[in-house]
């Protein structure tokens, strides 16, 4: 009786904290996508994106390995995330000439590897940031079922000011 009451209270914690980081994804992308797309003296660059981003996450890790994407299928580290700031429903592969695809601060580039080339907004163009986060779970037969992940991602388009 003892252990199955254990598997309860740490399911319903589990339940808890990916219910938690839903909503805290969802919110860290809307200010993520803020930053990107807000005019200022300083346009906005990946960086800051990804300082919004952290910011928001409170204690989880947050990366950006291929800014522009494209957005990978691979899962991320435990219990952290990665960000991508890229044109609204990206392709799945490389792009050597993307629509416009990064906040205005950054610089033009091409491609780089497995990273598609950076092609910084202008003229009120739309700005994706995606959130993919790798949630690892504390209850042991719920984790070996979901092969210790459970990945939760989070999209916002918004349109630039600039």
């Amino acid at each position: 009786m003892s252990p199955v009451l254990l598997l309860l209270l740490f399911g319903i914690v589990d339940i808890g904290r990916a219910i938690f980081y839903y909503d805290t994804l969802h919110h860290a992308a809307r200010e993520g996508a803020r930053v990107a797309v807000r005019a200022s003296n300083q346009l906005p660059t990946n960086t800051d994106v990804l300082n919004a981003v952290g910011g928001q996450m409170l204690g989880a890790p947050v990366s950006a390995p291929c800014p522009q994407g494209p957005i990978s299928g691979a899962t991320p580290p435990a219990n952290s995330a990665w960000v991508y700031i890229t044109e609204p429903s990206p392709p799945g592969g490389v792009e050597s000439a993307p629509p416009p695809n990064a906040p205005g601060g950054e610089y033009a580039a091409i491609a780089n590897g497995s990273c598609s080339a950076i092609n910084p907004a202008s003229g009120n163009s739309q700005i994706e940031v995606t959130i993919r986060f790798n949630l690892v779970l504390v209850t042991p037969i719920v984790a070996q079922a979901t092969a210790n992940h459970v990945v939760i991602s989070a999209a916002v388009v918004y349109r630039t000011e600039y």
